[in-house]
């Protein structure tokens, strides 16, 4: 990362700004001096070559501030870290489109993170700019935003340490205002680290509006709404001093919160998902799927789709309904539903985005998009699908907290365009029927599986719990009902024609 530590530019004085102050910086610099108005220029990590002139850090700047916390509120003091630019600072479109005032500024939000500070330490460490500096390259290599309720999986000690914490968990920061800027609205999204099993009770249960996950090492994006049981919440977070209410991070922390407070045990977890079922409603990972009723040579098998040199891409109009299905999830009280597939959103959530933005499903080039009226959707008598060793440990929950509850579960392939729907016999809207559960349309596969079925597969796939204990490659087969399933290798999915 091309960065230097500095001192703030002369913008966020106590005295106005100067006329060419880029109104963008003004509007963040304004929240930043309401809560620090003693700290007009902070320590800065800046970027020396700037990403609108061809450097490699998409944030300008990211300001850290002291923060004495609040003793009464258990809140110990740390250092504050504000970042610049996933919002349009300059409104002429060197970074940014401009959309004008009334939608999200840039990608819409700021990251925010709290350290907290070391007895004796009289400077901010960089590695958390260095850490926002890799997200932000995320949000805008992929043009996928973050939403509180998200959580990214790193997989490795964020300060290079030994430290058990390794994820991150986004909320909205509890100090940090939205802010209104000439070119939008500007949220700050704040990250906390947590340990790998509060990081994944998170995922299956706090899902926020539009709750993304991202596992950086499998590139597993989770997406999920509201929670449906509150273990792992930031409350119980911030009562067992794994943060406190405003979420400071403690990397020496060497407890995570199950063994704080032994009452949160995964056997919790376990009974809300089969008692209340889980709104986690779809994944993008590494998977794919064959269909193994034709000949491999044949152009129409899903292997030209999943690991051809030019894969074909997912219809605008299949993307939109995946989309939808995923930014639903369940909708309580009403009978699961996939949305019908249409070009227009129903919800008003795209209303919240610039149009050039790209929600988590939408493909990333329209090249060798089908017109979504020549496509015709095939009945598959067999199936093999082909899942990573992270996405394939979502599977039980996939069965067991959504279809078992009547509801629908998508894959969404990171490493093509190609989609898998698992539904129940109680989802309307979708193309596979108890006739013909083997379905495709494009590179779509949707795959209904009854009760009892589900039931089977539960049983045979036990071991899936338990996945530090099997070997790859793992296959499992019901010969009966011509469906495989395959547990891969992260190689197979990153170089698939080897």
């Amino acid at each position: 990362m091309e960065t230097a530590a500095s001192v703030a530019p002369p913008g966020p004085s106590p005295g106005p700004f100067p006329p060419l102050f880029p109104p963008g910086l003004h509007g963040i610099y304004g929240e930043c001096r309401r809560l620090y108005p003693e700290q007009p220029n902070p320590l800065q990590v800046t970027a020396i070559l700037k990403y609108w002139l061809g450097g490699p850090d998409p944030l300008d700047y990211v300001s850290m501030y002291r923060n004495l916390g609040s003793p009464t509120q258990n809140v110990p003091e740390h250092w504050h870290y504000v970042s610049f630019g996933l919002s349009d600072l300059y409104g002429d479109n060197r970074v940014h489109e401009f959309t004008g005032p009334d939608g999200p500024s840039g990608f819409g939000f700021e990251l925010t993170f709290r350290l907290k500070r070391e007895t004796g330490e009289s400077a901010p460490p960089t590695w958390p700019a260095e850490l926002m500096q890799g997200l932000a390259r995320y949000v805008f290599q992929s043009e996928n935003t973050f939403c509180s309720g998200d959580h990214v999986s790193w997989h490795s000690p964020l300060d290079n340490s030994e430290s058990r914490i390794q994820h991150m968990l986004l909320t909205e920061d509890p100090q940090m205002q939205p802010v209104q800027t000439p070119f939008g609205i500007v949220t700050f999204l704040q990250f906390a680290m947590a340990s790998k099993q509060e990081s994944y009770c998170w995922g299956l249960h706090r899902g926020a509006s539009c709750g993304t996950t991202v596992e950086w090492t499998g590139y597993i994006r989770i997406a999920a709404d509201s929670a449906c049981v509150s273990i792992a919440s930031p409350d119980d977070l911030e009562t067992m001093g794994a943060g406190g209410p405003w979420l400071i991070t403690d990397m020496r922390r060497g407890e995570t919160i199950f063994e704080i407070d032994p009452h949160l045990q995964q056997d919790r977890v376990d009974k809300g998902i089969e008692t209340d079922g889980s709104n986690l409603s779809g994944v993008s990972a590494k998977c794919a799927w064959d269909d193994l009723s034709r000949p491999p040579e044949d152009d129409e098998d899903s292997r030209s789709i999943c690991i051809g040199t030019h894969p074909r891409r997912l219809s605008g109009k299949d993307t939109e309904q995946i989309r939808e299905t995923l930014r639903r999830g369940l909708e309580i009280n009403s009978k699961p539903v996939l949305p019908p597939i249409n070009t227009q959103r129903q919800n008003g959530l795209n209303n919240d985005r610039a149009p050039s933005r790209k929600d988590s499903l939408e493909s990333e080039s329209s090249a060798a998009i089908i017109p979504h009226e020549l496509i015709r959707t095939r009945q598959l008598e067999s199936v093999h699908l082909k899942f990573n060793q992270e996405s394939g440990a979502l599977i039980p929950l996939c069965l067991r907290g959504r279809l078992l509850h009547g509801r629908h579960f998508t894959y969404k392939s990171i490493t093509g365009d190609t989609a898998i729907t698992f539904v129940s016999t109680g989802v309307e809207g979708a193309f596979a029927t108890e006739e013909h559960p083997y379905a495709a349309h494009g590179p779509w596969l949707q795959i209904l599986l009854t009760e009892e079925f589900v039931e089977r597969m539960l049983e045979d796939l036990e071991d899936l719990n338990s996945p530090e204990e099997f070997k790859l490659p793992k296959e499992y087969s019901w010969p009966e009902k011509k469906l495989k399933v395959s547990i891969l290798p992260d190689a197979v999915f990153d170089n698939p024609l080897h």
